[in-house]
């Protein structure tokens, strides 16, 4: 089955909201897209609060303060043209593509910010950072514009409008 997510729940507030599944559905439509090259893989999501991922943030990044979500691949893609995708991936990617965290009250506040809701926003941030995992930055303009018409045409598969 394409877009395993493995659910560590360190945070019984994420309970509201079945990741599991989300995540999953999440890669899945993301698979579809068409400059993803991937059929199978695997991801580990990390559900946590925003102490863990200020602890994590720091570690990783060297910025002591929470965040919504952060990303690590399992390889880090080759350099490529700006606005260009990542050198795809072989097509039944074995193993893990890398890991996901959740911060839950980050999460929570924006969602809620946003007048949205809390499984649409996490289910953006869930697309967002799979595409992190698969090479996809957003460091410069055309990168951006990349990454967000990716972000917005899977979210509108799953009926989520424009998070942008």
């Amino acid at each position: 089955m394409p877009g395993r997510v493995d659910v560590i729940q360190v945070d019984r507030r994420w309970e509201e909201v079945d990741l599991e599944l989300l995540a999953e559905t999440a890669f899945r439509t993301l698979c579809g897209e068409p400059d993803i090259a991937l059929e199978t893989g695997e991801c580990s999501l990390l559900a946590c609060d925003d102490r863990k991922i200020a602890e994590l943030n720091e570690r990783y990044r060297g910025k002591p303060a929470s965040t919504n979500v952060l990303a690590w691949p399992a390889v880090e893609p080759p350099p490529r043209e700006p606005g260009r995708p990542p050198v795809p991936r072989p097509v039944h990617w074995s193993g893990s593509i890398g890991d996901i965290a959740l911060a839950y009250e980050t999460c929570s506040r924006e969602a809620a910010e946003r007048g949205i809701g809390l499984d649409d926003h996490v289910t953006h941030l869930v697309v967002h950072a799979l595409l992190h995992l698969l090479g996809y930055r957003h460091g410069n303009a055309a990168d951006e514009e990349l990454m967000r018409n990716i972000e917005i045409s899977a979210l509108a598969k799953l009926g989520i409008g424009n998070p942008y």
